[in-house]
């Protein structure tokens, strides 16, 4: 027994180190090319780590484009669509959760039906009514097209996490004397923080990967996002894998930065405000 209890010890470790290496690989490839200079980007052939490392990528990526233009119209338009739809959601999957009124399940199929289209038969009618307003090749046409197509699931979202709190816990509150949204502010959004971080964590992420929106409706180089603007490394006659792998390794760091400022609040408040104090 204590033996078939260790293999199997041994065996769930080395499934979890090849999950994690077949996960980080991609990353110590896209690091290993942004490292590799010019001159031997294809003489030394397929190395797992090149004999000479280089910041040459690095500097042009920096200094000579437009990549940190890219990179402040996304922080830009990817805060704020997270923003933005995670206030939105909070309100709307609340009312969902503790409310019941008269078109309710109409409204619940409407937000459904919106996430079944294709994003890309979508972009013809989007363009034609954005344009009137003056809203192409703006960011603020960004954040209101991300808002737009993010809201519906952040909304259910939020909805979850609201069913998962008993009602008994506001209702006490208004019993003292709280209105329903003091009670909502003062019991329940501490309580949904967890919620708030996921959906703003996964919002961000959307917003920041997105190129289907960014493509079409950005024309002008100084509103394009990341994503668009990892295309100018891509030249009629080849790809310049170094300074686009050198992008995209920088592009990780806000992300990751965000994640990590947010990661408290992922634990946080699953019992604060239960308690009258």
């Amino acid at each position: 027994m204590r033996t078939r209890r260790l293999a199997g010890a041994i065996a769930h470790r080395a499934a979890i180190l090849a999950f994690i290496v077949f996960a980080l690989f991609p990353l110590f490839w896209l690091l290993k090319v942004s490292l590799t200079p010019n001159d031997l980007m294809y003489s030394e052939g397929v190395r797992m780590w090149p004999s000479r490392i280089s910041f040459e990528h690095f500097a042009f990526v920096l200094k000579a484009s437009n990549f940190p233009l890219f990179f402040q119209n996304s922080v830009i338009v990817s805060l704020s669509t997270a923003a933005i739809v995670t206030v939105i959601a909070a309100f709307g999957g609340y009312a969902f959760s503790r409310f019941q009124f008269r078109g309710k399940l109409w409204i619940v199929g409407l937000l459904l039906v919106t996430q079944m289209f294709p994003l890309v038969m979508l972009i013809a009618p989007i363009f034609k009514m954005l344009a009137p307003l003056g809203l192409t090749n703006s960011l603020t046409g960004l954040v209101v097209v991300y808002t737009a197509f993010n809201v519906p699931f952040a909304i259910f979202l939020m909805q979850s996490f609201f069913d998962g709190i008993p009602r008994d816990l506001e209702e006490a509150a208004m019993i003292d004397g709280a209105s329903r949204f003091t009670a909502f502010r003062q019991i329940i959004v501490p309580l949904t923080l967890p919620g708030m971080a996921a959906t703003l964590g996964f919002v961000f992420t959307a917003a920041w990967s997105e190129l289907l929106f960014a493509l079409m409706l950005i024309s002008k180089v100084d509103a394009s996002t990341f994503p668009v603007g990892l295309l100018s490394f891509v030249s009629k006659f080849g790809v310049d894998f170094g300074q686009m792998m050198a992008a995209g390794i920088l592009a990780l760091i806000p992300a990751v930065l965000f994640f990590l400022l947010i990661q408290r609040f992922l634990v946080q408040g699953l019992t604060a405000g239960a308690v009258k104090g």
